[in-house]
């Protein structure tokens, strides 16, 4: 949507200032677009405040959120002990009073004791400050400071010995300090093994199968898995999730499925769990003690925003045995967090099942696209020119991007792979690295550029090896029509040399694994900082936090702190703060964001939060999209609907209608696949009525002179001021 607005500001003949504001909104749409009027105008405002947020604030400190108490700005009574101390000492003059402060400021060991009892560079200059007027401006002073600073004014001591004395009178300015070692202590990451008392109880076994894609690592694992009397799969994805399932449902053995947004029981009344379940690595039960825990992609440690996921599973899983199925890169990093843990290890490595070729000539042309052709572009724009130029060539195509619902990719890979659909080539991006089996006979990569944002702000990279080498094995796979031989190569000549480098380029060592602060650490901070806002928390967290910086690292927060701040003048408490604040969204959703605000808002006054009050935030029902604006929309309204489910595992009672939400996320879903199967069409009708807005904003362009002789005109009717 296009918006224009003219504001002009007239001149009265009399110098008085009149301000006439006319408004004109054109607002260039096409025909579908009065059917989302309403939302896009709420979601831009959301998309503002959004923006707001990405700005990263300045941090918080400890001292940011702690107001000093009021210090007495009068003597205090005097003393016996003060009277002796000034007969014994004799009287102290304010200038040696203050070489001696001034000199004890300028001492780096009483800083660094500063900053060991919980003061700040900024909190140590206030607590100084205070220090300094109340030793230069009461009389007389407590005996044993007045002893103390007539001792070093004349040489029996240093400035330093003044700090006991400094840190007694900053504690009574801020009285947290007395508890800042419980805060440190409660952030101690160093040791997260211990976290995990149920785990650490047993003795496990850790088995690391490790080789390329398509080895049969997974496959191996889990074999034991169907053996055991009782397991539990980990996986990256939700269509993993299901598909292990599935398999394992199919084989006779019972397997519940368990994700984020779903509860899938094996027993049809959902009463008796099953001794088998598959979920996705977030959900992992660690309480429950099971024979064989499979955690897969376990190289997604190194992972900067969902690292932590996988280190919690491997430490925490309560598991005879724990099978570990990814890259070779990681085992160094599993036998040195193993000495921590005091699992066994044992390594089982394996070799890929079918060949690859990387090609040495690039595809060069559209018209070069043969059967089983998969192109791996990194936005959306390229997969829609390609669909395009394919159609063009009369040639159909299958759709497969992060943005879809897993019903819709499923739908389109069992389209790719139908050898009886004439559907024969695949435009996709890195959604198909893992989770699903594709009859690839070649991967062409469009691009090896992908845009990664950063600090708020969007900068094309280079994707890693790890990434090349999980997207081109994708080709070939064993049990596919191409199982014989798989071929990778570029699109275009220029980036073939470099798609050589980075599929033959050694994949480092994986050193250090993800992390990230526990809600019990956080409501441990929130009990002594009640006043204190949860970004500002997660800020003083982070200050004070210590952390084994050889095996780990802090996870990205940037996600958690930006929902943190946007619902945070939205009254609930601070663990159900802190449970939507992990809600997984895609923030660059508007629309999904302000159903996050609106859950928000409904379950702080205590409202349920009903299907039929979805149904009418959303506009239900909604129409099959004939734009490609239309179905990026219902794609969001998807992801709304997963989160609404997301949230009623977490909050019951408050999100009581999961069945109805459900059965409105498969209409939507099928209107998704409906349209990304008329993709093309979308595409084409996008296009012309880009062209119609491009001629409206022409004929716009004259528009400013019309409405200046329209003000001027109406201003020589308007009241001169007085």
């Amino acid at each position: 949507m296009h918006l224009f607005s003219t504001q002009l500001v007239l001149r009265c003949p009399t110098g008085a200032r009149h301000k006439a504001f006319l408004s004109c909104s054109y607002i260039l749409r096409n025909n579908v677009h009065n059917r989302s009027h309403k939302r896009t105008k709420v979601s831009s405002r959301v998309a503002k405040q959004l923006k707001l947020t990405q700005t990263h604030k300045k941090p918080v400190s400890l001292a940011g959120v702690i107001k000093p108490s009021v210090l007495p700005s009068q003597s205090p009574n005097t003393s016996t002990d003060d009277t002796v101390a000034l007969d014994f000492a004799g009287p102290l003059s304010k200038a040696d009073i203050l070489a001696v402060l001034n000199q004890f400021f300028r001492q780096p060991e009483v800083k660094s004791l500063a900053m060991q009892q919980g003061m700040e560079h900024s909190l140590f200059l206030q607590a100084f400050s205070e220090f300094r007027k109340y030793c230069a401006t009461i009389s007389p002073l407590p005996s044993e400071l007045h002893i103390k600073l007539s001792d070093i004014i004349n040489g029996y001591g240093t400035a330093t010995d003044l700090f006991p004395f400094f840190l007694q009178h900053a504690k009574v300015m801020y009285p947290h300090l007395d508890y800042v070692k419980d805060l440190r202590h409660a952030s101690n990451l160093t040791s997260p093994a211990q976290l995990f008392p149920l785990a650490r109880a047993k003795q496990r076994k850790i088995i690391i199968h490790a080789g390329p894609t398509n080895s049969g690592k997974t496959y191996h694992a889990f074999q034991r898995y169907l053996e055991s009397k009782s397991g539990i799969y980990c996986g990256p994805l939700k269509m993993l999730a299901v598909e292990l399932a599935q398999k394992s449902n199919d084989v006779g053995i019972a397997c519940d499925l368990v994700t984020g947004e779903e509860r899938n029981f094996a027993d049809p009344e959902g009463l008796m769990p099953a001794a088998h379940v598959s979920c996705t690595v977030e959900m992992t039960d660690i309480e429950r003690p099971i024979e064989v825990a499979i955690i897969d992609e376990i190289q997604m440690l190194r992972d900067k925003q969902r690292g932590w996921a996988w280190l919690r599973a491997f430490l925490g899983v309560n598991a005879d045995e724990v099978h570990l199925c990814g890259e070779e890169a990681v085992i160094d990093l599993i036998k040195n967090i193993a000495l921590d843990t005091g699992d066994t290890v044992e390594v089982k490595r394996y070799k890929r099942l079918t060949p690859i070729e990387y090609m040495n000539e690039p595809l060069g042309s559209i018209e070069n696209v043969q059967d089983g052709d998969c192109i791996v572009c990194f936005n959306k724009s390229s997969i829609y020119q390609l669909c395009r130029e394919l159609e063009k060539m009369g040639r159909q195509c299958a759709v497969i991007y992060g943005g879809l619902p897993p019903g819709t990719k499923l739908a389109q890979a069992s389209r790719f792979n139908d050898p009886e659909d004439p559907c024969k080539v695949l435009i996709a991006t890195d959604a198909i690295g893992m989770g699903i089996n594709l009859n690839i006979r070649r991967v062409i990569f469009y691009s090896l550029l992908k845009i990664e944002e950063s600090r708020g702000s969007k900068i094309n990279t280079v994707i890693s090896p790890s990434q090349a080498l999980q997207i081109a094995g994708r080709c070939g796979r064993y049990g596919t029509t191409h199982k014989d031989k798989g071929y990778v190569t570029t699109f275009h000549g220029k980036d073939l040399e470099l798609m050589h480098d980075l599929l033959n380029k050694q994949i480092n060592p994986i050193d250090k694994a993800g992390i990230h602060p526990t809600a019990d650490m956080i409501e441990l901070y929130g009990y002594y900082l009640p006043h204190a806002s949860l970004s500002d928390i997660i800020d003083i967290f982070l200050s004070l936090m210590t952390i084994d910086g050889d095996k780990y690292f802090l996870c990205q927060i940037d996600q958690f702190k930006q929902i943190a701040e946007i619902i945070e003048h939205i009254e609930m408490p601070l663990r159900t703060r802190y449970v939507f604040c992990c809600a997984p969204i895609p923030l660059q959703s508007a629309f999904v964001t302000t159903m996050l605000l609106k859950y928000a808002r409904q379950f702080s006054a205590g409202q349920p939060i009903t299907g039929k009050w979805l149904a009418e935030q959303i506009g239900w029902p909604l129409p099959k999209p004939i734009t490609l604006n239309e179905l990026t929309h219902l794609e969001a309204v998807h992801d709304s609907m997963d989160l609404y489910n997301w949230l009623s595992y977490r909050f019951e009672d408050q999100f009581p209608d999961k069945v109805e939400v459900k059965d409105m996320q498969m209409a939507i879903d099928k209107a998704i696949l409906e349209g990304v199967c008329e993709i093309t069409k979308l595409v084409v009708i996008s296009e012309n009525n880009s062209d119609k807005d491009d001629m409206r904003v022409e004929k716009l362009k004259t528009l400013p002179s019309n409405i200046s002789r329209i003000l001027e005109k109406l201003s020589e009717k308007l009241p001169n001021e007085t």
